[in-house]
């Protein structure tokens, strides 16, 4: 009996240790201001099969499965470098000027990642465009390998963002 204890003890001990390593969910906000209507900003961000419309990093976009701007359609964005990324499309609202996606697989250093992009109309000729995500870090290891932790996964996610949020200013303005 007091092994059967001593035992059980130590199980949960050890899954109490495994969940407090467990890579955490981490977050990215970034936004912009755009000098331009929402309804111009939507047009150029709206197209789920046309990231590289606006986002640099994009060299082309493709889908594999589904119709473009339809929950669950998956596309295939291919980076300038030739690294791809595919994505799955979750929620589209075009009255709200707003979708949502994920990753299923990618060059990202991420894991569990979910996005949204929002445009907001914020005066006459005068948009916020929001860009949010969560994710986990690629390698959820308790000893996550370099270049695969925390820090790293929010650098790359806050980089990629910015990109595409400046030079879809830079492009609608």
């Amino acid at each position: 009996m007091k092994f059967s204890l001593l035992l059980a003890s130590m199980l949960i001990s050890t899954t109490f240790n495994v969940f407090a390593d467990e890579a955490k969910n981490l977050k990215v906000h970034e936004e912009v201001s755009i000098d331009a209507p929402s309804a111009k900003v939507w047009e150029k961000v709206s197209n789920f099969n046309d990231l590289g419309a606006w986002h640099p990093a994009v060299k082309t976009t493709e889908i594999l499965t589904g119709e473009n701007n339809k929950v669950g359609a998956e596309r295939l964005l291919t980076l300038q470098d030739g690294g791809t990324i595919k994505e799955k499309l979750l929620k589209y609202n075009a009255k709200a000027k707003t979708f949502k996606y994920s990753i299923i697989e990618g060059v990202l250093p991420v894991t569990s990642y979910v996005s949204s992009v929002t445009v907001k109309q914020v005066g006459k000729n005068k948009s916020i465009v929001v860009w949010d995500g969560t994710f986990k870090r690629k390698d959820t290891s308790a000893t996550p390998a370099e270049g695969q932790d925390d820090a790293t996964a929010v650098k790359v996610i806050t980089s990629v963002y910015r990109g595409g949020l400046d030079n879809l200013k830079k492009i609608s303005e």
